[in-house]
Order: C-alpha cells, then sequence, then structure tokens
C-alpha cells in the first residue's frame, strides 16, 4: 500500500455486526496504526462526525434512524474535509454514480477482494476519490459503443430507489417498514408512486427491468 500518514481517522458505519468486523479485521492487516471506530446506524453516525475529527467514513446505504442523502449531507456541513466511500451489496453499475453524484468519493462492493479493498482505501486517503475498473471499463465501453441505456430509475428519488431493491428482494412491506422505520402506508405509497414512475404493475416486472438495467 501507499505510505499513508499515521494514525488515520477511519469510522466504519453498517448495521450488521459481522459485516463491520470482516470489514475492520481488514482495514487493520493493511493499515496497522489506523484508529478505526464502528457505528450501526445513522444517528450513532452523526455523533461520532459531530464529536471526532476523522479522515474517512465508510458507510453502507440502507442503515435504520437516517437515509445516505442525509449522511452526505450532514458530514459536507460538519467535515467538508471528510472523505465519504460508500459501501454496499447494490449493482455497481447501477448504483455507485448516483452516490458519488450524491457527493460520496467512491463506491465500493461489499464482494471486493482484499486487494481492491487495499485499492479503495489508498486513491480515498490520498486523492479522496476511487472508481473501481469493472465500473471504468463499463463507463467506457457505454460511452464508446453508444449503448448507455436511458434508465427509468432516474426518475426515483433516492427513497424510492431503496424501496424498489427491496420489494425485489422479495420483502414485505412490513418487513420493509420495519428496516426503514417508516409506517407500512407509507411503504405502500411509495410503492404505487413507483410503480407508477416505471409503468409497471408487479413485482415479477420491478424484477425484470432491474435486470435489464443492471446489465
Amino acid at each position: 500500500m501507499k505510505e499513508l500518514k499515521s494514525n488515520v481517522r477511519i469510522v466504519v458505519a453498517d448495521d450488521h455486526g459481522i459485516v463491520r468486523m470482516g470489514l475492520i479485521q481488514t482495514i487493520r492487516r493493511l493499515m496497522p496504526d489506523a484508529l478505526i471506530s464502528e457505528v450501526e446506524d445513522y444517528k450513532s453516525l452523526y455523533k461520532v462526525i459531530l464529536n471526532d475529527k476523522l479522515d474517512l467514513a465508510i458507510m453502507d446505504v440502507n442503515m435504520p434512524n437516517g437515509t445516505v442523502q442525509e449522511a452526505i449531507d450532514y458530514i459536507k456541513i460538519r467535515q467538508p474535509e471528510l472523505k465519504i466511500l460508500i459501501f454496499s451489496s447494490q449493482d455497481e453499475e447501477l448504483y455507485a454514480m448516483r452516490y458519488m453524484k450524491m457527493g460520496a468519493g467512491g463506491y465500493l462492493s461489499k464482494q471486493s477482494s482484499t486487494g481492491v479493498i487495499e485499492a479503495a482505501l489508498t486513491a480515498m486517503l490520498s486523492k479522496g476519490r476511487y472508481v473501481s475498473e469493472h465500473l471504468k471499463e463499463a463507463i467506457l465501453s457505454e460511452s464508446l459503443m453508444g449503448t448507455a441505456k436511458n434508465s427509468p430509475f432516474e426518475a426515483l428519488s433516492d427513497r424510492e430507489l431503496q424501496i424498489a431493491n427491496k420489494l425485489a428482494e422479495g420483502l414485505p412491506l412490513k418487513e420493509i417498514s420495519n428496516q426503514l422505520n417508516l409506517h407500512s402506508s407509507t411503504i405502500s405509497t411509495y410503492k404505487n408512486r413507483l410503480f407508477e414512475k416505471l409503468k409497471i404493475k408487479s413485482i415479477p416486472e420491478l424484477v425484470e427491468l432491474l435486470r435489464l438495467y443492471n446489465q
């Protein structure tokens, strides 16, 4: 790894303890002197950002007590120099640029190898930006071949896209409402709205549409 400053301060935000543990272990192997804190929801992340001067925030998207856009906006106000790396299992080609347009500096897939994680950490801490080779190739290929699709998902709000993803996973409305801390009727309203925007009438159609625009 490229030499970086000692005692880098990193916060890892993910609502799954096993995910945090694995990522922190990887970071410690790569950067033994790093000072790492961990949180499990957005509210706890805000507290850390408010109280500690940090170099890098690595955060999942689907966490309780907030949204990724709110978190990015909060960071930009409280610690504008803090670098933000989204750490998610969502499809990179569909979501990465969306989060970077929100203000994140990079996107790292949870399926990434140790080598890719090392490259992402180095790029984020030295330049504040990271784009995987896979995404670079996809963007270049679409640019050269003119195959870029005008995705209907661009019309969705961040919350609608989040709910669309969970619906496609087969989660019932009650489970989605529990995960997002929203009333079931609110989830139903979002579902109807995104179905209308996407011009679909069923979950299978949603799954097929996601599959099409994930390619």
